[in-house]
């Protein structure tokens, strides 16, 4: 079974070194969603399964566990476990799409710096505008996946860090719970990006799933 770490926005695929470096002995991929083209959840979780082969398990943070739940949704014979750090199931209500078009706006008139002044997390220096733009959009625009969630036999681990101010524990706590085989950690310490946070505890969790994957 392969390792499949997508990253979060504003973030890419560096963000994961800590992961890849403690699953030396796995197979892992690990994408760079801006570079596979488009600006849609369903259009990355396509192109990332076009580029693995056989069983994954995906782990997914933050716009990285929209991609996985779409994964899951358009191959569920090869997605056999996932795991969703700081990742909603829901679509984003109005007032949340309303926000990100707020957000657009500022990078467009003023690219990272406005990101990392009027928002969080802060992104990298080299993120284009263009790249903060797509990623704004995808959030946007993502399909609700309470049903993939509902509906996903496999082993399924949900995390949040306990200083995340996006994604409440508690509503972590119920997309777990309402998964046939879920599991909810809550990682003290740690923020939104909790891989980044508290990379060692993220590791052990990532090494249970793996386990309970078979």
């Amino acid at each position: 079974m392969s390792v499949v770490l997508i990253h979060a926005f504003p973030l890419d695929d560096r963000m994961w070194e800590p992961q890849v470096e403690a699953l030396d002995d796995e197979d892992v991929y690990v994408p760079y969603l801006y570079g596979l083209g488009g600006n849609s959840v369903d259009g990355w979780a396509e192109h990332v399964l076009e580029r693995t082969e056989g069983e994954l398990l995906v782990v997914g943070a933050s716009l990285g566990g929209y991609v996985a739940l779409a994964m899951a949704r358009i191959e569920p014979d090869r997605v056999k476990s996932l795991l969703l750090a700081g990742a909603r199931a829901a679509a984003d209500p109005p007032e949340r799409r309303a926000a990100r078009e707020e957000m657009i706006r500022v990078v467009q008139a003023e690219g990272i710096e406005g990101w990392n002044r009027e928002f969080a997390p802060p992104g990298p220096e080299d993120r284009t505008t263009d790249e903060l733009v797509r990623g704004i959009q995808a959030l946007r625009d993502r399909r609700d996946a309470t049903d993939v969630v509902a509906g996903f036999e496999g082993p399924l681990t949900v995390v949040v860090g306990d200083r995340d101010e996006i994604l409440p524990a508690d509503e972590a706590r119920q997309i777990a719970e309402s998964a046939p085989d879920g599991r909810f950690e809550v990682v003290e310490g740690a923020g939104h990006v909790v891989s980044a946070d508290a990379p060692g505890r993220f590791n052990e969790i990532l090494r249970e799933l793996l386990t309970r994957a078979g």
